[in-house]
């Protein structure tokens, strides 16, 4: 419950622009890193040209382009490291001062406002450095101006949502500047005809959706509660709907970005389709927060549907439950969702809610559609469930009683957290091929079983999607250990199925070090290119998504 509070923390009262905005004495003393080279040329020029000079001028014969002042094995592959590094310069004054005059009351310097924003709120990552500065615009002129500032003193700039995140994608190792999209929450325009709908990167999926629903509308997509337009884009993220409706790049129609150089970039049309030039949308999407800052989005929306069954089923051992996820696929019914629990997860939410369900793994599912339809696809699955050895069978079509029994599923996490109060989840998100769920979730089960750790499985099983909770104490560094070797097992078990290490929840730093193995090199090197065309000075979103490691 305490960490469901902290997403909805009351912003702290900014420093009034009547004050004199300094920096704090701690940001301020920060000591110069050494210069990498000794060129005045050199040092005249952006961070990731500048290494182009520097191997010219040692007589190389192939310039090498990597992020500089790290240790390349941090966040790289093989990397086991807890604090993302990183090298952190002093803010000039003036380039406060310059943010002040347009921004007013909405910037602080606050070192607590700082340190809550430079702190994920979901996750165990952590960063040498906090943001030296927070920043609150409230429009898509503010970020330019601000994206522009940022580009001129080359001060590292890092997007901040709705804080949902769980992969340190807000962290700040680098310090800079740090965007807080909170306050661009307009909803500037609904196409009820077209079904879609204009957002500011602001706008909560929960709250668009109380929006949408007088006109018979939703958007589809619902991770994390909390969750913000903007970051939904930029993790490239979906949630239990999305074996029905796609994830976030199939439900997003255009939007706008501002450029590291402060271009405005609109990636399209309100058309369903297009073959018009580059896809730059799904570019954007899913590169979290390192190409641009989202400020507009389009969406898709859809029809709410006039009936829907909430069913459960459980099952002896969790291969049998993958299974039936699989045939219920495989035979053509159109779930809408398709959720797996694990006998430990169940047990949470017994502990958590006073609920007395049988701690077995347990499948749940929803189907919508006319009212005969939906009832005739869950006869359909209660006949392929008992095929697989499902019990305890039951559905539900009162309203009352879909909210209670779909509350199990939403609640999850934090019933994972009741369980052991005082500490951290680990939260794996591999994603195989469908065939290979049950192959791969039961091999991961017995590891974990076996493991002194309390861990919690939860599945959209419709799409070979699958999350570990792996709870831990942060500070006890065997537990830590063990946590890592538990998650490294399961991400290289999922690529060896032709899988992946993130269905979901992004890269952000917690993901690096697997996109080599995952992707291969060339691919990495091709997302650095683009990365140093698009942002020469690496202001966004510095040491995230793509390794450290990678040079070009």
């Amino acid at each position: 419950m305490a960490a469901s509070l902290r997403l909805s923390r009351a912003r702290r009262a900014l420093l009034p622009l009547s004050s004199s905005i300094r920096l704090p004495l701690s940001t301020q003393s920060q000591p110069k890193s050494p210069a990498p080279f000794p060129s005045s040329t050199a040092s005249s020029l952006p961070r990731f040209l500048s290494y182009l000079v520097a191997a010219a001028a040692a007589g190389g014969t192939t310039a090498v382009l990597c992020d500089s002042g790290v240790d390349h094995r941090v966040g790289g592959k093989d990397s086991t490291e807890l604090v993302v590094k990183g090298e952190r310069r002093r803010v000039p004054q003036e380039f406060i001062d310059e943010l002040a005059s347009f921004l007013g009351d909405n910037l602080t310097v606050d070192y607590e406002e700082r340190t809550f924003h430079g702190t994920p709120q979901n996750s165990f990552h952590k960063a040498a450095n906090v943001p030296d500065v927070v920043v609150f615009p409230s429009s898509q002129d503010e970020v330019q101006k601000i994206v522009m500032a940022c580009n001129k003193y080359k001060i590292p700039i890092v997007p901040y949502g709705g804080a949902t995140s769980i992969e340190g994608h807000t962290l700040a190792p680098h310090g800079g500047v740090c965007i807080d999209m909170t306050l661009m929450k307009k909803i500037k325009s609904l196409h009820v005809e077209d079904m879609d709908v204009v957002v500011e990167p602001g706008v909560g999926w929960i709250e668009l959706n109380e929006y949408l629903k007088p006109y018979g509308l939703f958007f589809p997509l619902d991770p994390g509660p909390g969750a913000t337009i903007g970051g939904m884009c930029a993790t490239r993220c979906s949630g239990s709907l999305a074996v029905r409706y796609g994830t976030m790049r199939d439900n997003v129609i255009n939007l706008q970005a501002v450029l590291p150089n402060g271009d405005v970039v609109k990636t399209g049309s309100r058309a369903r389709k297009s073959a018009a030039g580059y896809d730059l949308a799904r570019l954007i999407i899913g590169s979290e927060g390192t190409l641009g800052v989202i400020t507009e989005v389009t969406l898709r929306l859809q029809k709410l549907p006039s009936h829907s069954v909430v069913a459960m089923c459980n099952f002896k051992t969790i291969k049998d439950a993958a299974d039936v996820a699989i045939a219920t696929m495989l035979s053509g019914i159109q779930v809408s969702r398709v959720e797996l629990l694990d006998e430990v997860q169940i047990r949470a939410i017994n502990m958590a809610n006073g609920k007395n369900l049988p701690e077995v793994p347990t499948l749940m599912f929803e189907f919508i559609g006319t009212e005969a339809y939906a009832l005739e696809q869950t006869l359909l699955v209660q006949k392929i469930a008992a095929e697989h050895h499902g019990s305890d069978f039951v559905f539900v079509e009162e309203p009352d009683a879909k909210t209670e029994l779909w509350k199990i599923r939403k609640e999850a996490l934090w019933a994972g957290f009741a369980m052991e109060p005082d500490h951290e989840a680990m939260i794996t998100d591999v994603c195989v091929p469908l065939s290979k769920l049950a192959e791969c979730i039961s091999a991961s089960k017995k590891l974990l079983d076996a493991s002194p750790l309390t861990c919690l499985v939860i599945a959209h099983a419709g799409d070979g999607n699958f999350h570990t909770i792996i709870l831990f104490d942060p500070s006890k560094e065997d537990q830590r250990k063990e946590a890592e070797r538990l998650n490294h097992f399961m991400v290289h078990t999922a690529l060896s199925m032709e899988g992946t290490c993130t269905g979901e929840h992004g890269v952000g730093t917690g993901k690096m070090k697997y996109l080599e193995k995952e992707l291969g090199i060339e691919s990495l090197r091709t997302m650095k290119r683009i990365k140093a065309a698009l942002d020469p000075n690496n202001i966004m979103n510095p040491g995230k998504l793509i390794p450290p490691h990678v040079c070009i």
